[in-house]
């Protein structure tokens, strides 16, 4: 079977998107291909972003091609299913582009985790994968279309426009994906460094998986539909991908991990190797001892979420954490003292005094550590914050949430635009699509 896989060209115009909007490796994809390759399929990636393909130039790729299926995913990548943008523009775009050529269209990505009968009708697809993509992929491919129905974890839509999912949502065996590899082109054109801001990039950067989930339930995060049960992968996978990486002259590498755990096995092997690196944590699961072995093995940055100066912000957005506020500023120093930069994340929970936030952020910056002033906060379907006010998701709930964000809202993240539009401006309408 020829599959081919769809990396959009993003677009973010008047997009609420907290995310980077630089390209970024598509890990997902990377896994996806390696196992369909490895069941004799014929795999085309093409990614509208980091490779810079237009769609034009897609649509000319894939007649060429010809694909017996060809999937689409709803976020810029896998780093960023958990804040992805809420509107479908940039897929709902690529698939009108292509959809001559496409063969089977299936949508894999958060909006097809969280709303996937929505997502179908949206995108105008043959199914959609709930939550992680790559086995259930490998799935699909080995399966007649007459039988999709079957598959566990998908969605359709029935002729008289019904929408049915099966089998809940799909995790992965982490121990059963392999070490990816990219082209060495690829590899060269990747020059953002995620997150890093303590020197300008002398190589190519990457993004690396290390783990996948978390084992805490914070209000805000949509991760519950996907990349939900902590699961490591193991070491010599890891570092076989890394050392392959690091022959391809990269630099620097971002951990994508929801949360990048304490592993000393880990942080030791990357001591030895010639690369360094930036993480996403909670500050709270460190201590010193580690936060030393954390720098000497190569991290020049940290992103901690802290949410809220206060334990009764922390509580509010189920935090759970194990320190004061006080002994989570030393901690923060202390890294600090080891690594290049650490940024301390903040949340707009509506309970912290203004005052007493600037006073801590500036308190923090007197020893070097960041502390962005509070964001908005969007209520993203799937998180325990958004079910605590509508319930479930149902076929509104992008449109809701988004409509919420915006009326309560002056000010906004210094990545979104200053003026958002509202998600029905910047999605294309149903009826004008086949």
């Amino acid at each position: 079977m020829k599959i081919a896989l769809i990396n959009p060209p993003w677009s973010f115009d008047g997009s609420i998107y907290f995310g980077c909007r630089e390209p970024h490796l598509p890990l997902e994809y990377g896994y996806a291909r390696a196992l369909l390759e490895a069941d004799g399929h014929q795999v085309l990636l093409l990614d509208g972003q980091l490779d810079g393909w237009t769609l034009p130039a897609m649509s000319d790729a894939m007649a060429d091609f010809r694909p017996d299926m060809t999937v689409v995913t709803t976020a810029p990548s896998y780093l960023f299913w958990r804040c992805a943008p809420p509107e479908l523009r940039g897929p709902q775009q690529t698939i009108e582009a292509l959809r001559d050529n496409a063969g089977a269209l299936i949508a894999i990505g958060p909006h097809a985790s969280t709303t996937p009968t929505t997502t179908v009708r949206k995108l105008g697809v043959d199914l959609a994968i709930m939550g992680e993509a790559e086995e259930t992929l490998r799935h699909v491919a080995r399966t007649p279309q007459a039988d999709w129905a079957q598959i566990p974890h998908v969605a359709w839509r029935e002729a008289n426009g019904q929408g049915q999912t099966r089998g809940g949502i799909g995790q992965c065996d982490m121990s059963a994906l392999p070490a990816l590899r990219w082209a060495d082109a690829s590899v060269q054109r990747h020059a953002h460094h995620h997150h890093r801001f303590d020197a300008t990039p002398a190589g190519p950067g990457a993004e690396m998986e290390t783990s996948r989930g978390c084992p805490y339930h914070c209000s805000f995060c949509a991760k519950e539909n996907f990349r939900n049960a902590y699961r490591k992968r193991p070491l010599d996978v890891i570092l076989e991908e890394l050392d392959a990486l690091i022959l391809q002259g990269i630099e620097y590498v971002y951990f994508i991990d929801e949360i990048f755990l304490p592993n000393k096995e880990l942080l030791q092997a990357l001591v030895v190797r010639p690369v360094i690196f930036g993480v996403q944590t909670r500050i709270d699961l460190w201590n010193r001892d580690l936060l030393d072995l954390l720098g000497e093995a190569g991290c020049v940055s940290i992103e901690a979420g802290v949410e809220s100066i206060t334990e009764e912000g922390r509580n509010l957005l189920h935090k759970q954490s194990r320190l004061t506020t006080d002994e989570i500023s030393s901690r923060l120093v202390h890294a600090r003292s080891r690594v290049p930069f650490v940024q301390a994340n903040l949340i707009d929970a509506k309970v912290d005094d203004t005052d007493a936030v600037e006073e801590w952020r500036q308190h923090l910056l007197q020893f070097g550590v960041w502390a962005n002033k509070p964001v908005p906060l969007f209520r993203y379907p799937g998180s325990p914050d958004y079910t605590r006010l509508w319930g479930q998701p149902d076929e509104q709930a992008w449109e809701r949430a988004h409509a919420h964000y915006l009326a309560n809202h002056v000010d906004f993240s210094d990545v979104q635009d200053a003026h958002p539009r509202p998600l029905g401006e910047l999605e294309l309408p149903t009826h004008a699509r086949r």
